[in-house]
């Protein structure tokens, strides 16, 4: 299996974008700086982010302390806190935490962090009618805390007014009384004034340059992503600083579009390019560069030792930054990397030579790293579990017809299926004539669901399907929903939950309000994705995805089956007495409770079962 997380190492040649990024920081010297990283939904913005940090280190290694950064991921905050407030917080804290550890600056560094939290106190980065008064957008998550009527109407904010905020907060049980209490007579302006000339002193006392490398802003919500913005263009433009933003641009200008209502496109682009400088979009990938990534992650996957892997990635890059003139990435490059690949490995080489021209050129996939390692992930699992069941799937016959169903039209793929389950052995017959024009690179006329560009090109990708029973292709692929994106059946709010449920899982009870208001269909999908994720637990006592699946069966009890029944197919090994507390009050965990009760759990369970119903006959009488 293959982390779909972000890597400070290059598996795309990003390295020499990365580097001119660098060398654009390092040359601007003290002159602030603001970096646009623009690229769709997992092409690597987020590894490019890493990259570029790592680009910045090697080129001022031997010189501690010339860059301070600060990595911030607004997407993080969304409805637990407001996004400006927290990359201002997040940045005074970095410098005042700096400050401390170089002895040099901290009074400034201290101060500056105080004027944040006062801020926060005051509330301008709630969206408040003091924001306003700023001439800032009212936006923000959090709500009004505070009351403070006229006064903050008008902008006439003192200490007076801040006192009488921070007590209505500390009665709510906010933050606020925990916040620092402003000197007299002051006001937001002022305070905004101050923050940037103790901001500018700050940095000149600790003799440094901040870089601010803000990831995931496109997968926000728009009020998120201007309140981030906002943020930004407030320390915007000092000295010393360099912001680094990776977001889908696309994505960003229609955020600004939803917020500001009425304003032309014009005016939309103009806000964008008055924070982003520089402008550099992700390299697309060619064929060459998703049959190399494909080779890596094979490699990465394989036994190898470390240093192996490394030089063997270190000799790709290397030949992917010459493939202009020509030179190749493919099987036979690959086994002049290293002296003595497995065999296995070398098979995986051939399936990447054959599946990487369609996964660049087919609009599903089109050479997106994310969307080729989840491809991945699907035909690992599915291999797993021909191995588990003993049904001996070919691997390359498994990857072409998992691509099919991938890129090729549903109503295709279900034809497909149907017609080997119709045949006595399992064939599709009809296949033949077609593959064999296909390869001889003659026309192809296929009428509705298979006139469809994609199939000519995937009917050539060897082995030929013609004569090959794929029942057993079938049968390992029922287990798993057809490998679609979230996005490509599911509403953005809905694909928005998922993502926030897979990646934090352990706070997917505060998503319960959203996720009842999203469609019974597209929590199937949700809880789909939720029990493959869950599939690769070991151990079942609480581990966090339980959560996750626990917050969809909470928002939509018909999923509580579902969860039972995956439960109950565990093997028993896995049950731990951890899980009985936390499910023995669900609806649906009865018949389970009592399937484990009688079978071969280990005694801690049965006891922990056992405790449970007792707890809930005394909580009845």
């Amino acid at each position: 299996m293959w982390a779909d997380n972000e890597t400070g190492r290059d598996f795309l040649n990003f390295s020499g974008v990365a580097e001119t990024v660098g060398e654009i920081i390092v040359q601007a010297g003290g002159r602030p700086i603001s970096i646009g990283v623009s690229g769709a939904w997992g092409v690597g913005k987020s590894s490019m982010i890493k990259l570029i940090r790592s680009a910045l280190e090697e080129r001022t290694e031997g010189q501690d302390g010339k860059f301070i950064f600060v990595e911030f991921n607004a997407w993080l905050y969304q409805g637990y806190d407001d996004a400006r407030a927290a990359l201002l917080e997040v940045i005074a804290s970095a410098l005042a935490e700096e400050a401390e550890k170089r002895k040099t600056g901290v009074d400034k560094a201290k101060e500056l962090l105080s004027r944040v939290n006062w801020l926060r106190a005051a509330k301008l980065t709630a969206g408040s009618a003091l924001a306003m008064a700023l001439g800032l957008p009212p936006v923000g998550l959090l709500g009004e805390a505070y009351q403070l009527g006229g006064q903050v109407a008008t902008g006439h904010v003192t200490k007076d007014t801040v006192e009488a905020a921070q007590g209505v907060a500390a009665k709510a049980g906010t933050e606020a009384a925990a916040l620092i209490k402003p000197k007299a007579e002051i006001s937001p302006p002022r305070e905004i004034h101050a923050i940037r000339e103790c901001f500018e002193q700050t940095l000149a006392a600790l003799d440094t340059k901040l870089v601010v490398l803000i990831d995931d802003l496109d997968r926000c919500l728009p009020p998120t992503t201007i309140s981030t913005l906002e943020a930004i263009r407030l320390l915007l433009f000092l000295e010393n600083t360099a912001f680094v933003i990776a977001a889908d641009d696309a994505m960003i200008k229609n955020a600004v579009r939803k917020h500001f209502e009425g304003v032309d496109d014009a005016l939309v682009t103009s806000y964008f390019d008055k924070l982003v400088q520089v402008p550099i979009r992700v390299p697309p990938l060619g064929t060459q560069e998703v049959r190399a990534y494909l080779m890596l992650l094979f490699i990465e996957n394989s036994a190898l030792d470390k240093e192996v892997k490394e030089a063997i990635r270190g000799k790709v890059c290397e030949q992917l930054a010459q493939t202009w003139k020509g030179k190749r990435v493919d099987r036979a490059f690959m086994e002049t990397t290293h002296t003595a690949f497995p065999a296995d490995l070398v098979s995986r080489f051939d399936t990447a030579d054959r599946l990487a021209p369609l996964m660049t050129t087919t609009s599903q996939i089109a050479g997106n790293p994310r969307l080729i390692k989840r491809f991945l992930n699907a035909l690992s699992i599915r291999m797993a579990i021909s191995k588990a069941h003993g049904v001996g799937v070919d691997e390359a016959v498994l990857a072409k017809v998992l691509l099919f169903e991938r890129c090729a039209q549903p109503a295709a793929y279900n034809a497909l299926a149907q017609a080997v389950n119709n045949d006595t052995d399992g064939k599709a017959g009809f296949l033949a004539e077609w593959e064999e024009k296909a390869l001889a690179g003659d026309s192809l006329k296929l009428n509705d669901p298979w006139d469809d560009d994609f199939v000519p090109e995937w009917l050539t990708v060897p082995p030929r399907l013609e004569d090959i029973d794929l029942r057993g292709v079938l049968y390992v692929s029922r287990e798993h929903a057809p490998l679609i994106t979230p996005e490509d059946r599911l509403s953005s709010e809905a694909a928005e939950l998922l993502t926030a449920m897979l990646e934090h899982p352990d706070m997917a009870d505060k998503l319960h309000e959203r996720l009842t208001r999203v469609p019974r269909p597209e929590m199937t999908v949700i809880m789909d994705r939720v029990l493959e994720r869950a599939r690769q637990e070991q151990e079942w006592g609480t581990p966090a995805i339980l959560d996750a699946a626990l917050a969809v069966t909470a928002a939509d009890p018909t999923q509580g089956t579902r969860l039972a029944g995956f439960l109950q197919d565990r093997p028993d090994s896995q049950i731990k007495p951890g899980i009985i507390p936390k499910i023995g009050d669900q609806p649906w965990a009865k018949g389970l409770l009592d399937h484990w009760h009688n079978s071969d759990v280990a005694g801690p369970v049965k006891r922990a079962i056992t405790a449970e119903r007792k707890k809930a006959a005394n909580g009845n009488v």
